[in-house]
């Protein structure tokens, strides 16, 4: 098992497991809101449930869910689920060098269970990829300890938030609690000048193209910040005593 005794006796672990800590309730707070908007928008517990555990990922599940309900063609749902994670293929890359040494199921388990805010603090913790076995042991136990925290977190307030979805008026305003949740987190990944103009583009292009229906807004505004983000990127590459101004 991925979790196995000799995993969690590390101190890596129970470092990884320390430093997401204190992230564990904006987290559950994002999963509870999201839990209650799936059985919200008329969707059954099984299929909630389901959902939860096969797609967790929490701004994908928030995009599908009001297409969904507007009876959205599946393309349009699948193609917004794959715009908004695109980060993980670009987080997939940087994490290769640290897991190759490893077999191809253990490699998409750490896969699934790795989220935004475990990948950043990892990476910020080893900026390095292992160089012996030693090094790899440590580093696979910190990268589990931290994911343990998001998954249980996640995955308990969610399922919290499927079964006490029907007893929570809307007048609580979950949705506005789930948002500031989002931009907390989205704030602390806002970490260079590149990430916080791609925010802002996003931003500002979704609010532009907000008459599009079926929420492509959200589609459009992930599209036209990754395309211009990446063409600023290879500027920077070119010309990196501008990357630094």
């Amino acid at each position: 098992m991925f979790l196995s005794a000799a995993v969690r006796r590390r101190p890596t672990f129970r470092e990884g497991v320390v430093t997401m800590a204190p992230m564990a309730l904006g987290i559950g707070a994002w999963g509870l809101m999201t839990g209650v908007a799936m059985v919200k928008s008329g969707m059954s517990v099984f299929e909630a449930v389901a959902m939860t555990l096969l797609v967790y990922a929490g701004s994908s599940q928030l995009a599908a869910i009001p297409l969904l309900v507007a009876g959205a063609p599946a393309w349009v749902v699948l193609a917004t689920g794959f715009c908004v994670n695109l980060r993980f293929v670009v987080f997939s890359l940087h994490l290769r060098p640290y897991l190759m040494h490893m077999p191809r199921w253990r490699r998409m388990l750490h896969g699934y269970l790795t989220a935004d805010l475990s990948y950043a603090v990892f990476t910020t913790r080893y900026p390095v990829p292992p160089t012996d076995e030693a090094e790899q042991q440590a580093q696979e136990a910190y990268l589990t300890g931290g994911y343990f925290i998001t998954w249980c977190a996640w995955m308990g307030m969610s399922a919290v938030g499927i079964a006490l979805a029907n007893f929570i008026p809307q007048a609580w305003g979950l949705g506005f609690a789930g948002v500031l949740s989002l931009v907390g987190i989205l704030c602390s990944m806002a970490t260079t000048r590149l990430r916080v103009l791609s925010g802002l583009i996003a931003g500002a292009t979704a609010v532009a193209a907000y008459a599009l229906p079926l929420k492509l807004n959200i589609v459009t505004g992930i599209g036209v910040a990754v395309l211009l983000c990446f063409w600023l990127e290879k500027q920077f590459v070119r010309n990196p005593t501008e990357a630094d101004r």
